[in-house]
């Protein structure tokens, strides 16, 4: 197959992108900057520009594209940062590829658990409302400006990632370094729920997405066993031998963040239940398997 794939510089893009080529498929990198390689094409999310020509003729593209959440302190501007790479870019990059002639068979575009909001306790799958505060807004503006694809007939998915536990990079590439120097601990009361996913997990779930025709809508990707964040401070301790002993309180994370630090003391409980029904099997069900995986290939 010939996929082309956004945000492939980054952490699941990258993984994604090299598990292709190992298995023989022909990838194009989108980047925003004049191409260097053949593998290139060039493209402006902000302005709505796509080299059509380079596209012609592909299967499927994975759109991963979007502002870091957690990079920084979610100020007014890095909040529209954040929407609009998210929702200008998807709305472009939907855009090209109703253009496209032939059609792509395919179009995964990247989504979040964030969608739901903070759930609580709740078990949590793809059948709940959206929830609320800014990311759930964001993601259902996100979702909706996959249109023009679906649209034109493409067949749409919508990946929403959990936190993606991997050896470097994303959440995990900011906490592996504090707990292997032992200063590792809660955050907050250590109760609320964090959906997380092995990054090998992710790729393979990508795939899927891309790989089965009657996978349509939105999919929550996360692992089935969701843990508190307690259970993983622990478990991460235990992994590495290390103490966990130290904890972030709640008020001194609100007064460091701000407003994202709903997002590190929120709680989701989310469940994979379309993936579960179609019969994925995952590798790292539990939160043990995926850090011992994430270590292992760091």
């Amino acid at each position: 197959m010939k996929i082309a794939i956004t945000g492939a510089s980054g952490l699941i893009g990258s993984a994604l992108a090299s598990s292709l080529l190992a298995d023989g498929h022909q990838v194009l990198r989108l980047v925003r900057r004049p191409t260097t390689a053949p593998d290139e094409v060039t493209w402006d999310p902000m302005v709505g520009a796509v080299d059509l020509d380079r596209l012609a003729g592909i299967d499927a593209l994975v759109h991963l594209a979007g502002v870091g959440v957690g990079d920084r302190r979610w100020t007014a501007a890095h909040k529209r940062e954040i929407r609009d790479s998210r929702v200008v870019g998807t709305t472009t990059i939907a855009t090209a590829l109703a253009a496209l002639d032939p059609l792509p068979q395919a179009f995964v575009c990247g989504s979040a658990i964030g969608y739901y909001g903070d759930t609580g306790d709740t078990v949590t799958t793809e059948a709940a409302p959206a929830g609320e505060g800014f990311l759930a807004d964001v993601v259902q503006a996100w979702e909706a400006a996959s249109r023009p694809a679906g649209d034109a007939g493409i067949r749409v998915t919508h990946a929403r990632t959990g936190l993606v536990v991997a050896g470097k990079g994303g959440a995990w590439g900011r906490l592996w370094p504090l707990f292997k120097l032992g200063v590792g601990g809660k955050l907050g009361s250590g109760d609320q729920w964090w959906s997380w996913i092995s990054l090998r997990d992710e790729v393979r779930a990508l795939r899927r997405l891309v790989d089965d025709p009657a996978m349509t809508g939105a999919y929550n990707l996360t692992a089935p066993q969701p843990a508190t964040n307690e259970e993983i401070t622990h478990a991460m301790g235990e992994l590495l031998h290390r103490p966990t002993v130290f904890s972030v309180p709640s008020f001194a994370l609100k007064l460091a963040l701000g407003e994202m630090s709903s997002e590190v003391l929120g709680s989701a409980r989310i469940e994979p239940a379309r993936l579960l029904a179609a019969g994925f099997s995952f590798k790292d069900p539990t939160i043990d398997a995926a850090l011992a995986t994430a270590l292992a290939t760091d």
